[in-house]
């Protein structure tokens, strides 16, 4: 790399020059690149180019898509209606009341006992993939067991 200084003949301007050499193989020559680094003012200082001295301009890049880290594909519309039904008639905020830390699994289970009338609670978490229930997880066999264990006359 070199520093070559060139004199504009037209205006007097001393350019400043940045060269680097390299081989061409088609041309089988050397050859340089210049690439123009700024020019001299009268005392013979270095004035760097305006593209050397500004920061680059960043590009603002807009936000795209944000993709998804999770997907589902569940059936809403009976538990839509059972929980419509529940608003309704009160029910739901009957259980809020008596059991306001379980009541949401005993909604659950109920949704799916009636829905998946001739299946047992073993199959709650087949159901459970499938569809949107205020419970919102996977309620295992075992506690579905200690659920039920939970409702008592003396629990309320």
């Amino acid at each position: 790399m070199n520093i070559i200084d060139v004199k504009n003949k037209k205006n007097g301007v001393i350019y400043v020059y940045e060269s680097i050499d390299y081989w061409d193989k088609e041309k089988k020559q050397s050859r340089s690149k210049r690439v123009c680094i700024g020019k001299r003012d009268e005392q013979g200082n270095l004035i760097p180019s305006k593209r050397l001295t500004q920061p680059p301009v960043s590009t603002v890049i807009k936000p795209g898509p944000t993709p998804s880290t999770s997907t589902r594909h569940g059936y809403f519309g009976a538990t839509y209606l059972f929980d419509a039904i529940g608003e309704q008639l009160g029910i739901t905020q009957d259980l809020k009341a008596c059991f306001p830390q379980i009541y949401k699994k005993i909604l659950s289970v109920a949704y799916y006992l009636i829905l998946e009338d001739r299946n047992s609670l073993l199959r709650f978490p087949k159901w459970d993939r499938t569809h949107f229930h205020p419970h919102g997880a996977c309620i295992s066999s075992q506690r579905s067991s200690d659920l039920f264990s939970m409702i008592t006359e003396e629990a309320n």
